[in-house]
């Protein structure tokens, strides 16, 4: 559900304005209208008080319903409150993560680690209660019966120690993705080289779009020992310099210092043999 967006026409973007955006968002008869609008406003930052106001109202949208019992609304209306920025957003998401529906949860959980507000982390720790026991998929549906991968990556990013026992298990989860997240977290809550090594040998997997999620796991924690694994990848050049650019601003800020630390040399090296 992470790329969602990328289905929407970015041609069409083009045609909105920021009042006819939050217009379309606010009237009820044209519900494609709506949803499209929840997205724009994220895509392109538009944080005018209207428009805060609108997805906070959209966010309890009854109206937009899919086929399968979603509200496709809601989530699009939580993603872009995410990308805005506006604390304000924060009660209304962490009501939002008991709501029924598994992907309004997951995007309010996404939603939130973008706000970096401390305030849901106990919300979110509880979406792990059960541990692996109760991580199971939903009978009939493609996902688990929780946003596991969005909450762990959420928790992690929020710097929740206190979440590390919940987390852990996580390590042994079925879902590759899940593991991964458990991972990330972990190396970002202990900074223990045995998680930035799960998501080195996970570059060496046989599905491609697994190979690129744990480039960007790695690029987001910055495990420096991943370089040389990174720039071998079996992905594309244009993933492994995102990744490698992660792992270079990390090791830059660490490293305060006018001169390049020799790490920093080695990754910019390697950045030059993908271009």
């Amino acid at each position: 559900m992470k790329d969602e967006e990328t289905s929407l026409d970015s041609n069409s973007a083009e045609q909105l304005t920021v009042e006819t955006a939050i217009a379309n968002l606010n009237q009820k008869e044209d519900l494609g209208s709506r949803y499209y609008a929840a997205w724009w406003l994220g895509k392109f930052r538009v944080r005018e008080e209207q428009a805060i106001e609108a997805l906070l109202l959209a966010l309890e949208d009854e109206s937009d319903r899919a086929p399968d019992g979603g509200y496709p609304l809601r989530r699009n209306s939580a993603r872009a409150l995410g990308k805005l920025g506006d604390k304000r957003a924060v009660l209304p998401l962490i009501c939002c993560l008991e709501f029924p529906d598994f992907y309004v949860r997951e995007a309010a959980a996404q939603a939130l680690e973008n706000l970096a507000d401390e305030r849901c982390v106990a919300h979110l720790m509880k979406l792990l209660e059960g541990g692996l026991e109760k991580a199971q998929f939903v009978p009939g549906k493609p996902h688990l019966v929780e946003p596991y991968e969005a909450v762990i990556e959420a928790l992690g990013t929020l710097g929740a120690t206190e979440a590390i026992d919940l987390i852990k298990p996580f390590i042994d989860h079925s879902v590759e993705k899940v593991r991964y997240a458990a991972a990330r977290a972990m190396y970002q809550l202990t900074q223990e080289s045995q998680y930035g090594e799960l998501l080195i040998q996970a570059l060496s997997g046989d599905d491609l779009q697994l190979r690129r999620s744990a480039l960007m796991d790695l690029a987001v924690v910055g495990y420096f020992p991943a370089g040389d694994a990174i720039a071998e990848t079996l992905a594309e050049n244009s993933m492994k310099l995102i990744a490698l650019k992660g792992l270079l601003e990390k090791n830059l800020t660490l490293n305060s210092t006018e001169d390049l630390s020799e790490e920093s040399i080695k990754l910019m090296k390697l950045m030059d043999s993908l271009l």
